[in-house]
């Protein structure tokens, strides 16, 4: 049976995947390639908008460092044509139990799916403190990960400022940068940092700037790549060449949550295991709605990790429903 020949259709004429990855980033791409090659009908539905999208570079992928966000999305794209996947240029908006076993889902181009499985890698959004300057600076002179962009700043005068939502964040990155600057300040904005971190991270070389961030400005006259002013209520100015601050990741896990996955109790994600699978039968999720720390790299092979799970779900189904008198299909659903 070539399970790649086209979409079938039920008798709603609403088309019926194996496999409906939600979200055409690093995970989505990734596992929906796997599933492609492996024969599933597989149709990957992306709104396109990635969370690394305004960033200028990917780093820490072998092979893939440097390469531009949309560049490798482009090349993804490509390799899920190559190998019969379909691209759905579109956001999911939403999704449920369907009474045959599928999941029906909604596009908001109007379109109607169905699917025997679904993966979410729906990715999140980095909530910013309200800081004036902040938000306008992300991705060129305000970073959030040292990984990812601390080498490019090494050797330059750095600053971390602190997130009250995202305390421990901002004092483990605090310390992180000085593997990369002689010269960091951690602008505490709030963070309550004990008299012991106090004791290491000035051991370790971090000055702590005490007050409030006010706002975060370019000296008249700078351009690109020069120095940024970073005011503190105390009436002092931090000058530094890099800015980083810890986000507060609000994950896009409406679509898992509405299906009925539930969370980890201590992290508050939707729970998954050690393949991406959910507990409700048939859906997986992958990448940063799950892992908000992973970076593009891990969310690829997380991404690839659940679809082959899911590509052993789906054999299983059509196993059993290949014996002769044992359970048919309802609607594809097995």
């Amino acid at each position: 049976m070539d399970m790649m020949t086209a979409a079938r259709s039920g008798p709603d004429a609403e088309a019926l995947w194996d496999a409906v990855v939600i979200g055409g980033g690093a995970a989505g791409l990734s596992a929906g390639v796997v599933l492609a090659r492996a024969r599933f009908a597989t149709l990957v539905a992306d709104g396109g908008a990635p969370r690394n999208g305004p960033a200028g570079h990917i780093r820490g992928y072998l092979t893939r460092d440097g390469m531009a966000p949309a560049a490798f999305v482009a090349a993804g794209r490509e390799e899920l044509a190559r190998y019969g996947g379909t691209l759905a240029p579109a956001s999911v908006t939403d999704a449920r139990h369907a009474p045959d076993g599928t999941f029906a889902l909604r596009l908001d181009d109007g379109r109607a799916l169905r699917a025997r499985s679904l993966l979410v890698a729906t990715g999140l959004t980095d909530e910013l403190p309200g800081i004036p300057g902040l938000s306008e600076r992300w991705a060129s002179e305000v970073h959030h990960c040292p990984h990812c962009h601390g080498y490019e700043v090494r050797g330059r005068a750095v600053a971390m400022i602190g997130n009250p939502v995202a305390a421990a964040s901002s004092v483990h990155l605090a310390a992180l940068l000085r593997r990369y600057s002689p010269s960091v300040a951690f602008c505490v904005n709030g963070v309550e940092v004990g008299p012991d971190e106090r004791r290491r991270l000035t051991a370790f070389g971090v000055r702590l700037v005490e007050g409030r961030v006010t706002r975060v400005v370019s000296p008249v006259g700078a351009a690109g790549g020069d120095p940024v002013a970073i005011e503190v209520d105390s009436g002092g100015t931090v000058m530094c060449e890099a800015v980083f601050v810890a986000p507060r990741p609000l994950p896009h896990d409406a679509l898992l949550t509405a299906l009925g996955a539930g969370r980890d109790a201590a992290s508050g994600l939707v729970a998954v295991d050690g393949q991406g699978a959910t507990d409700v039968p048939g859906v997986w999720a992958a990448g940063n709605v799950v892992s908000p720390r992973a970076q593009v790299v891990a969310a690829a092979g997380a991404g690839s990790t659940a679809a082959i799970g899911m590509a052993s779900w789906l054999l299983e189904r059509e196993l059993v429903a290949a014996v002769p008198g044992g359970p048919h299909r309802a609607g594809g659903a097995l």
